[in-house]
């Protein structure tokens, strides 16, 4: 009895503390804070819970462009947040050498000493590691990647080619992911996961899908990390002995088994590194830190722009038409389809697929900046506001880019915004899917190339149509009538599911 005592009182005197600083903190938030003059949802003035919720839902950056529409360009997205939406931000944001990404990032870092590409920091050793993994993802390095690339490519058209025999529709989320994840197994570490033929490593899907959600979620609403909730996934992973860090671990002692210049992939340019007289080499445990960052950054970016560009070429048969037209004009056969001047000269190619970009970024959310207290005592302005220390600031890439200022009816697949005298109508320094300035996507030109030699390769020998109902009853639209995306930092995806139909004989050119 006296122990229930105990807690009654001690819960009683938490509360009564708790109530009062509570209100204090929501009071200074609300009247006294550096932005409250800045509009916003009344919830996300006092707490970052507001973001943290659609976080949660994994639809925060649909929630960004409503808040936009209510309440305009700026908007306090919680306490100490703000997000813009013009370009004169972008600029003013991501092109600020006074800038750096938010604290929020080392949310990602699973050992707080230990950071990657993406959640770090610290400015010269985000450098470092940008060369080392923009190296392996450069327009060169693909060059000298392209026989794996195709090789890989070349497994995903046959896969089509079989399933499309079941006369079934084929979920284009799964077996884009297989590709990109297939691709980035190889360019990472020389190793094969067998993703597009085999189910034995699939697995691996919901645990980066969790990763990401995760990681997100932490960002948006730091609070909740303490709570580490995640903890009962990662012992059941543990007891299971299939986790994401079990198959690095495999992929890493695999690749150190042979020589380090075996194949031509991240870990190849990271030995380089290590045994230069570069004083600011990396160092070994850094392959690891990388690999958790890297796998899912080459594979999701790839696979959710071929999944968009399958979804709006299916739903816009003229797009489709004039494509193929394109491509059959270009190529004289599928093994003629490879990089080079004829694919780079396929100008409606390069069109398609930067407006399914814009309509469905790969990362559709908010990339947080602050200035740090290292990077001077310059104000830091952004679009005519003096921003205080210790505010986050960002711009949201999908509410830039359904902004009507700059992409007149937004909500339209018109691949020939971005050509010609039509192309007046797109403003590409408002076109930011990957990011831009020092802290852009080093694997753009990769991206590009894998989706422009996936998508010719199979439009040369498939035609395809939206699947009148997809099996599982899951929404491939979201309230705009686009490609749904769900907000995890990456997104992720279902569809869209798709009928394919060979094109005359040209099918027998894949059984050879």
């Amino acid at each position: 009895m006296g122990f229930l005592n105990l807690i009654l009182i001690t819960a009683k005197y938490t509360v009564l503390l708790l109530v009062p600083y509570i209100l204090v903190l929501g009071s200074y938030r609300v009247l006294l804070h550096p932005l409250r003059s800045y509009p916003g949802p009344p919830l996300a003035r006092l707490s970052n819970a507001y973001g943290g919720f659609y976080a949660w839902n994994r639809c925060l950056y649909l929630k960004t462009w409503r808040d936009h529409l209510k309440y305009g360009p700026v908007i306090r997205q919680g306490p100490d947040k703000l997000v813009f939406n013009s370009l004169t931000a972008v600029h003013d944001i991501y092109l600020n050498e006074n800038v750096s990404k938010s604290t929020c990032y080392q949310a990602g870092n699973v050992n707080p000493k230990t950071t990657n590409v993406l959640t770090t920091i610290d400015k010269k050793v985000h450098r470092i590691k940008r060369k080392l993994v923009g190296t392996v993802v450069s327009e060169r390095s693909m060059k000298t990647f392209e026989p794996t690339m195709l090789e890989q490519i070349s497994i995903f058209i046959k896969q089509l080619l079989l399933l499309s025999r079941e006369n079934s529709p084929i979920n284009m989320s799964d077996r884009c992911k297989y590709l990109g994840l297939d691709i980035a197994g190889y360019l990472g570490f020389g190793y094969s996961l067998n993703l597009q033929t085999d189910e034995e490593n699939r697995f691996l899907f919901p645990l980066m899908k969790f990763g990401s959600w995760r990681l997100n979620l932490y960002m948006q609403f730091p609070a909740i990390r303490k709570f580490r909730y995640d903890l009962y996934l990662y012992i059941r992973v543990l007891i299971r002995g299939k986790g994401y860090l079990n198959t690095l671990t495999k992929m890493i002692k695999a690749r150190l088994s042979q020589d380090p210049h075996a194949h031509h992939d991240l870990y190849s340019v990271m030995m380089d590194s290590l045994n230069s007289d570069d004083p600011e080499k990396v160092a070994l445990n850094e392959i690891w830190t990388e690999a958790i960052s890297f796998m899912p950054a080459a594979g999701d970016t790839t696979s959710t722009t071929l999944s968009s560009l399958f979804f709006y070429l299916a739903q816009n048969p003229d797009c489709k038409r004039k494509l193929v037209e394109e491509i059959q004009s270009t190529f004289t056969s599928g093994e003629d389809i490879r990089a080079g001047a004829k694919l780079s000269g396929c100008i409606y190619l390069r069109a398609c697929i930067d407006e399914a970009l814009r309509m469905s970024p790969p990362v559709a959310g908010t990339l947080w900046r602050e200035q740090l207290p290292q990077d001077g005592d310059t104000p830091w302005i952004v679009d005519g506001h003096v921003i205080p220390r210790g505010t986050q600031v960002g711009v949201n890439i999908y509410s830039l880019h359904h902004n009507e200022e700059y992409f007149p009816d937004p909500f339209t697949y018109k691949p020939e915004r971005w050509l010609g005298d039509q192309g007046k109508s797109a403003n590409r320094a408002a076109f930011m899917p990957f990011s831009t300035g020092a802290r852009g996507c080093a694997g753009k030109a990769m991206a590009y190339q894998e989706t422009s030699l996936v998508m010719t390769k199979t439009l040369w020998y498939f035609d395809f149509e939206p699947a009148s109902h997809n099996g599982n009853g899951c929404a491939e639209v979201n309230e705009n009538g686009e490609f749904l995306l769900y907000e995890i930092l990456t997104s992720y995806h279902d569809g869209p599911y798709l009928m394919f139909k060979t094109r005359g004989d040209l099918w027998k050119e894949i059984d050879q």
